[in-house]
């Protein structure tokens, strides 16, 4: 390049002395007094002078010249340059390059437009830039790689550049897609002792099945391979194998490059039992503490993940007395004739340090109080991993945030200090809520809610609630202050207006109860999971009553009038120990709250109302959910318990299979439901992933056995007698717009008037 660049200076130089007699002796050196640009259309001309090594007062040579055209040419900004010289002015000449117009693609059905832009603008070519013929191949070769990670090794590509106005380029590239690839069949060699299906399911990539529409798990995937191997890796690990290893992996496809073939040969070994474990190295004099951390014990299997739990486990105890870099290394000694280990763990505690400093990064909307607030690992305090866990977990529960990470920094100079880094990821903490049932009454029932979890970034939400039906409308304003006083007692505030009507068939399709009101709790957190909360509320409840309207709310009315005002005075008491809101595993949910109706506005009554979950997991990805809920509810001062005040049973959330309020006392006359005093409320949910999608835990099946009624009501009622029961399977997902549940219920024994709906769905939670 450079020769040529030196071969064009001398031509030019030579022309110059053919047409211009003077300049004959332009090659010799001399003194710069001007230099000119010539041939600029976008390029500045400080930006060429920025790069271009000749100044005004250098002397110019040949070795100069050729210099100046390398550091033009080097820019990318030209596609010639070219260097003369008149008298002791140097004229510097170039060809701009044409300037990228427009990006077009033809062909296109995998892929969305803007996502094949963005994968070239990794390569440098994107609209606005100068236009580099080198660069259209490296951008071939990236959508051609787009392609290969959805499965198409057909896919081809073909660039045209059409120039266009004021020096510009358009390119298209079009794109013919050809057949993705299937995975049709994974094969091991050299295993004996597991079989293949069993190594199959621990696999994500998979043959074709009736769900790869939405897994693409059928798809190879170089990055899903190697997690593959590492999870056969781990399951013969967790099983004693420790001889375990994977010798080859062979990937090839078919002459039309549609199918693939995955084999992977291996060899298993022996499995290994524990001979002995012991801990070694500094132990604090705590050995007798550390040894009842040790999960794996000798005769038992060797287990990789046992190990790795005790060693965790050991770590995290040492952290908790401020040992925050302490190590565990397992030191294995292998008897290959008795295929036996004896495990050494060396434990190495560090310094003990404290904590010198908490910083808080990544939350552009949300204040740091919000953060801060939730730590419950303080600045200057010995370092303790239990505490930072816990503020990690708190922090998580705000659910402000999609992901945290908490980690710990040495601080330069000083041994025993270190820094807290905790860095968050916003998410978008508005929602709408949307849901939907049909009956054979209500048609359509809607509801929807707007939400705003973060007001501001200061941690308090605001949320606005409708549904509406044929027989009811609900209007819900709530606002939640997490942290109302320092301390962190929680304030509560309600608004809402209701209209209901209770009587669901066409006899009275008039009468209705009327709700408006409000209240005010606050609650007091008495431990990390336990929360008591106190509440004082008003509401107002109109009976709309005529002719036709069961007798029993008649008699109410004629014996309290149409208007009741109620001031109750609340108590209820929450803990949640479960592992996600959305998508419980393990753990459980416990909540009480007792309501009492003050004598000062004329209502007086007692009701009392429980609810627990509990989540098990069990095998891999199964997991039984377990609900029950009981209310209770009684006059006082010789008055019956308030009608408006009662429960009803059935539906979503209650006992699918049946139509939303439906079960209980119902009307003797006109067969509605008129709800109770009493209900009970039992669920049994098995949910298991979706067959075909691996472990996902946003789309999974479940099944159920539901239970439960309503009673109390004395007087004109029937239909009372004994449980309802319900069973059913569903899906479950985690959708776009919230955690979507579609199932269909049906009855296990039917009584006489019982109503029925088969198909129900939900947004919401997991009951």
């Amino acid at each position: 390049m450079f020769k040529l660049h030196r071969l064009v200076f001398k031509i030019v130089l030579a022309a110059a002395v053919a047409a211009h007699g003077p300049v004959a002796y332009a090659t010799a050196p001399f003194v710069v007094r001007d230099i000119r640009i010539e041939g600029l259309r976008r390029v500045e001309p400080g930006t060429v002078f920025s790069y271009l090594p000749i100044r005004q007062g250098d002397t110019f040579t040949d070795e100069k010249a050729s210099g100046a055209i390398r550091a033009l040419y080097a820019t990318g900004f030209f596609n010639d340059v070219k260097i003369a010289t008149e008298g002791d002015v140097v004229i510097v000449q170039v060809l701009e390059r044409p300037a990228i117009g427009a990006i077009e693609f033809s062909g296109l059905h995998e892929f969305e437009k803007d996502n094949l832009i963005k994968a070239l603008r990794a390569v440098g070519l994107s609209q606005g830039r100068y236009f580099d013929r080198a660069l259209v191949g490296k951008a071939e070769q990236q959508l051609k790689h787009q392609y290969l990670t959805r499965g198409f090794y057909a896919a081809e590509v073909t660039t045209t550049v059409t120039p266009i106005d004021r020096n510009r380029v358009a390119v298209l590239f079009a794109v013919i897609e050809g057949p993705n690839a299937k995975i049709r069949q994974i094969n091991f060699i050299g295993n004996q002792a597991v079989s293949t299906g069993t190594l199959r399911d621990e696999m994500q990539l998979s043959t074709p099945n009736w769900f790869s529409w939405y897994t693409k798990n059928d798809l190879y995937s170089k990055e899903k391979l190697t997690g593959d191997l590492e999870n056969v890796r781990s399951y013969y690990l967790n099983r004693g194998y420790l001889e375990f290893s994977i010798e080859s992996t062979q990937v090839s496809i078919t002459p039309d490059k549609r199918d693939m073939y995955l084999t992977v040969k291996l060899h298993e070994g022996e499995p290994y039992t524990i001979r002995s474990i012991r801990l070694a190295g500094d132990v604090l004099e705590r050995e007798a503490e550390l040894n009842k951390l040790v999960g794996i014990k000798p005769g038992e299997r060797f287990s990789a993940e046992k190990l790795q739990a005790t060693t965790r486990a050991i770590v995290d105890r040492l952290g908790e007395y401020g040992y925050a870099f302490a190590t565990v290394n397992a030191q294995p000694q292998i008897d290959p004739q008795r295929h036996e280990v004896d495990l050494t763990l060396q434990v190495s505690p560090g310094r003990r340090v404290y904590v010198r400093r908490i910083n808080v990064g990544g939350n552009t909307r949300t204040r740091d109080e919000v953060v801060r607030r939730e730590m419950r690992q303080f600045e200057s305090a010995w370092f303790d991993s239990n505490r930072l866990a816990l503020s990690k977990d708190r922090i998580n529960r705000l659910g402000y945030f999609t992901d945290v990470d908490v980690t710990t920094a040495p601080v330069e100079g000083t041994p025993d200090q270190v820094d807290v880094d905790v860095k968050v990821a916003e998410k978008p903490t508005g929602a709408i809520t949307l849901g939907a049932g049909f009956s054979s009454t209500d048609k359509v029932v809607l509801s929807a809610g707007v939400s705003q979890d973060n007001v501001f970034g200061s941690g308090t939400s605001l949320s606005v609630n409708v549904n509406t039906a044929k027989t009811y409308r609900t209007l819900t304003v709530t606002q939640v202050d997490p942290y109302f006083t320092v301390d962190g007692i929680k304030r509560i505030t309600d608004v809402y207006y209701r209209t209901y009507q209770p009587l669901i068939s066409a006899s009275d399709s008039t009468f209705r109860i009327v709700k408006l009101g409000g209240d005010l709790k606050f609650g007091i957190p008495f431990s990390e999971v336990d929360t008591v909360y106190f509440g004082l509320g008003f509401e107002q409840n109109t009976l709309d009553v005529n002719s036709r309207t069961p007798q029993s709310y008649l008699d109410y009315v004629k014996s309290f009038g149409r208007v009741s005002n109620n001031v109750p005075v609340t108590v209820g008491w929450s803990r949640d120990s479960r592992d996600s809101a959305l998508v419980p595993g393990r753990g459980y949910l416990a909540q009480a709250n007792a309501e009492y109706g003050t004598p000062i506005a004329g209502t007086q009554y007692y009701k009392a109302d429980l609810q627990a979950q509990y989540y098990y997991s069990f095998a891999r990805g199964f997991v039984l959910g377990l609900n029950l809920q009981g209310s209770y509810g009684g006059g006082l001062g010789g008055k019956p318990f308030p009608i408006f005040k009662n429960y009803f049973a059935g539906g979503i959330g209650s006992v699918r299979g049946y139509e939303p309020g439906s079960l209980g006392p119902r009307d003797a006359k006109s067969g509605d439901p008129i709800g109770g005093s009493k209900l009970v409320v039992g669920n049994v949910e098995l949910s298991f992933p979706l067959p075909g999608t691996g472990y996902d835990r946003t789309l999974r099946v479940f099944t159920f056995l539901d239970a439960g009624n309503v009673w109390g009501t004395e007087g004109n009622s029937i239909g009372a007698n004994g449980l309802r029961y319900g069973y059913g399977l569903g899906l479950a997902w985690i959708s776009p717009i919230g955690p979507l549940k579609l199932s269909l219920g049906f009855p296990l024994v039917k009584h006489a008037g019982d109503r029925y709906q088969k198909f129900q769905f939900q947004i919401g939670t997991a009951f």
